[in-house]
């Protein structure tokens, strides 16, 4: 899908840029964002980046603008998203969805500068080559997603300690993501005497295919791996999970707000918030390999008591006593 600096977000609507705005694009550095999901899934997320923009002093339309390009959960297309910016010269490359939208970016140019959010260690992904000084062209956000998939699984056992099988969601597409994920799981899950079962899904008739195998398996928990295409199919897990009667956990609070039963990640908008300072600091001419890759230093486990009633599931004293978030 292709988004050509006509969006405007203003209170989570989308309206339509006047030409002349559009026009004026020509005389003020563009900012590309791209990313692997959906503009209805992003629309909160780029209205942060734009508030710590402004806070940085650069505002939509007036001395910037903002151009887009989403993948909608197909990654094979974000080659071609991140060649489109590379051919239009923008300023800044701002990439959102995940590592694979980051590696995309990285190998379309290695001169503009690219700012990144990821799940994964970006000096495996070959981002940057340091932490501290990433060097190159590239610099942004590590929120350790990918780490956290053995801490989730160990929370998944608490909650189900008598659990024979647990399934993990997986999306193959994202091969580079899931290697990882899957090395620090399977790690966690011999540690636990845990048996795992992995489910793949990369389409949506996926989804539905693994939770069909999730019933006849009898699996007693589903851990949901972090991966974009699956926050943009939110709604259709959750009711999924409701529907079978399937406890599950997921990587981003989002899920448990739509009704999913557990979350645990770390806090995203401040994640996107440092998209936009380092952008706003790209523009006013520092180098991207001068900034330090940034972490997140607190993960928020947030549970769903009200789905855990409607699954007829009792969450452990010690379990609520460490939630940073129940919703009732």
């Amino acid at each position: 899908m292709r988004r050509r600096g006509f969006i405007t977000l203003l209170g989570g609507a989308t309206v339509a840029w006047p030409l002349a705005a559009r026009a004026q694009q020509a005389t003020m550095p563009v900012i590309g964002l791209l990313s692997a999901r959906s503009p209805a899934v992003d629309v909160p997320l780029i209205a942060v980046i734009r508030q710590s923009l402004n806070g940085a002093g650069f505002v939509e339309g007036r001395n910037v603008a903002l151009d887009y390009r989403w993948a909608d959960g197909q990654l094979d297309r974000l080659p071609g998203l991140a060649a489109d910016f590379v051919r239009q010269q923008v300023a800044v490359i701002v990439t959102m969805g995940g590592e694979v939208s980051a590696v995309a970016a990285k190998a379309a140019t290695a001169t503009i500068p690219i700012v990144f959010v990821t799940g994964g260690d970006p000096i495996r992904s070959g981002l940057v080559t340091s932490l501290r000084r990433p060097g190159g062209n590239s610099t942004g956000v590590s929120m350790s997603i990918v780490d956290t998939e053995a801490k989730r699984l160990g929370l998944l056992r608490e909650l189900r300690p008598n659990a024979t099988t647990s399934a993990v969601l997986v999306n193959p597409a994202n091969i580079a993501q899931v290697e990882m994920q899957m090395s620090d799981i399977q790690t966690a899950a011999n540690s636990l005497g845990q048996k795992i079962a992995i489910l793949n899904a990369s389409a949506i008739r996926d989804i539905d295919a693994a939770f069909a195998r999730l019933v006849q398996m009898r699996a007693d928990a589903l851990l949901v791996a972090a991966d974009p295409f699956f926050f943009n199919r939110a709604p259709q897990l959750v009711v999924l999970a409701a529907r079978h009667a399937i406890p599950t956990l997921y990587s981003r609070r989002e899920f448990a707000a739509a009704g999913g039963l557990m979350s645990y990640g770390s806090n995203i908008e401040e994640s996107y918030r440092v998209l936009g300072v380092y952008t706003g600091r790209i523009l006013k001419g520092e180098k991207p390999g001068d900034l330090p890759i940034q972490r997140p230093t607190k993960f928020e486990l947030v549970i769903n008591l009200s789905t855990a009633r409607v699954l007829g599931i009792e969450v452990p004293p010690t379990l609520l006593a460490r939630a940073d978030e129940v919703i009732e």
